[in-house]
């Protein structure tokens, strides 16, 4: 395997040195946390795409392709349903609000008093899903270079809290673009048509294969419920996805660039299900469905496409891991420690000192991203948790804010409060994997959302003016920049 091994420790080195090239880059807070607002239509589509399609979507992906068929795409479908549906309906109003996080968004709209409840949910939600990412490397490694799962971790988690650390989402953004290719490239031009051609096409997979293989919904109408209340709903309101909205040069860019990139979720939802289905006709008793992407990798792929395979799968795990990682450290000093000691904001000539401070944090957040993982062991658990908080928590307040005008701060608060502890106690009285923590505890914030709304005193009408003109984009962001009509050049 030295060929492939070659392919992965040069797609790691270049990973490291982006990450120094892009720390050249990021002299500001905005060059740091949201590339300076400058991304063109091509690099945002393929960065976003990069971050959504981790490696739940491409190895659980596949893994649901295993175990049920065609139907397995599902869960990947809903998460490119709920990208399109964000990029379509709010993704302009998002770009031109000039904010870092989503709960200063909320400061916004309610008047300045949601946003350290807000964002200690956010926190563990994006601490959670980098977490997920991170222990994700310990499978990819294993078939690599057989390595101890604690190493694994350390060794790809600290690549990517290297690059992160260094350049921030500039560096960010340019890995994610190169594992966007080295995504296509590995999982839908190489080995989607080989595990076709591998299990003898289509025709001889239907025929070696039950019918409810290829039925589209075999996978349970309640299950594709809940993948949309869980991740269609996801990605409209979290903040690693809206992190990237931020990064958009205009309200356009984000519209339509969110748009193709959702079109290219859907095309690799299905991607996925087909190649876990072809290798449950060539290997139908793996020990694990999740076993069915290493497994074909390692045994059907040739000398150097296995490679790029690999790193397509890696590419896609550290993707979602740096994305997840800098959202994490971006709420927490934003959101809760800077408000927590009392920061209003910091005086012009300081924007490197702020460079300097969400460096470390992304730093800590890494270190203690890697540590947790190692300690973990349940990933579809962990990731459970963390969607049902968000979804649970603050769907309600974040979508009330946007749609809806009565919505108040204390309505706002109420819901977050009321969701989050129902989640928490329905997912100990059913389990975390069930599916009631999540219905009940949307239902209970929505309630209570707009119950208290209603009963308290309106929002002030000069917070709903200045949100009005944030949403048209002609208020100053938080670093007093204004939307500008004709950007200069930026990458594409």
């Amino acid at each position: 395997m030295a060929v492939d091994y070659t392919v992965i420790v040069v797609y790691l080195a270049g990973m490291l040195a982006m990450g120094w090239w892009g720390m050249r880059r990021a002299k500001s807070k905005s060059e740091f946390l949201v590339a300076g607002r400058r991304l063109g239509p091509w690099m945002y589509s393929g960065t976003m795409a990069a971050i959504v399609l981790g490696g739940a979507s491409t190895i659980g992906g596949v893994g649901l392709g295993y175990q049920y068929g065609l139907s397995g795409a599902w869960m990947v479908f809903t998460i490119g349903l709920g990208l399109l549906a964000l990029s379509v309906f709010f993704s302009a109003r998002i770009a031109r609000l000039k904010v870092y996080t989503v709960s200063e968004m909320l400061d916004l709209r309610y008047g300045g008093r949601a946003g350290v409840i807000s964002g200690v949910v956010m926190w563990a939600y994006t601490l959670m899903l980098a977490v997920t990412s991170t222990i994700a490397y310990a499978t990819i490694f294993d078939v690599l270079f057989d390595l101890n799962r604690t190493v694994a971790i350390i060794i790809g988690g600290s690549i990517v809290v290297a690059y992160s650390t260094l350049g921030g989402m500039w560096s960010i953004t340019l890995t994610d673009m190169v594992q966007f290719v080295v995504k296509t490239i590995g999982v839908l031009l190489l080995l989607l048509p080989i595990a076709v051609v591998k299990a003898g096409g289509f025709s001889e997979m239907k025929a070696k294969l039950p019918t409810e293989y290829f039925d589209p919904l075999g996978v349970g109408g309640e299950t594709i419920f809940t993948y949309v209340l869980i991740y269609t709903f996801g990605m409209l309101i979290g903040q690693d996805i809206w992190q990237r909205v931020f990064t958009a040069r205009s309200d356009k860019v984000a519209r339509y660039g969110g748009t193709v990139a959702g079109t290219y979720c859907l095309v690799y939802a299905i991607a996925g299900a087909v190649i876990g289905t072809a290798a449950k006709v060539m290997y139908p008793k793996l020990p694990s469905a999740d076993a069915a992407f290493a497994t074909i990798v390692k045994d059907e792929l040739p000398m150097g496409v296995r490679g790029l395979v690999l790193a397509a799968a890696l590419a896609a795990v550290m993707s979602t891991s740096s994305g997840a990682l800098i959202a994490c450290a971006t709420v927490a000093n934003n959101d809760i420690w800077s408000r927590l000691r009392g920061a209003v904001g910091k005086p012009d000539g300081q924007e490197h000192d702020e460079v300097k401070g969400n460096r470390a944090f992304i730093l800590v957040m890494g270190v203690a991203v890697i540590v947790i993982a190692i300690a973990l062991n349940d990933v579809v658990e962990a990731l459970t948790v963390a969607y049902n908080l968000l979804v649970g928590g603050l769907l309600v307040p974040i979508l009330g804010g946007l749609l809806w005008r009565r919505g108040t701060a204390a309505g706002a608060l109420a819901a977050v409060v009321a969701g989050g502890l129902s989640v928490i106690g329905l997912m100990w009285w059913y389990g975390i994997l069930a599916n009631e923590p999540v219905y009940y505890g949307l239902l209970t914030s929505l309630a209570v959302y707009a119950v208290v709304s209603l009963a308290t005193k309106p929002t002030d009408a000069r917070v709903l003016a200045a949100w009005r003109e944030r949403l048209a984009g002609r208020g100053a962001g938080p670093d007093g920049e204004h939307p500008v009509a004709e950007p200069a050049p930026t990458p594409q």
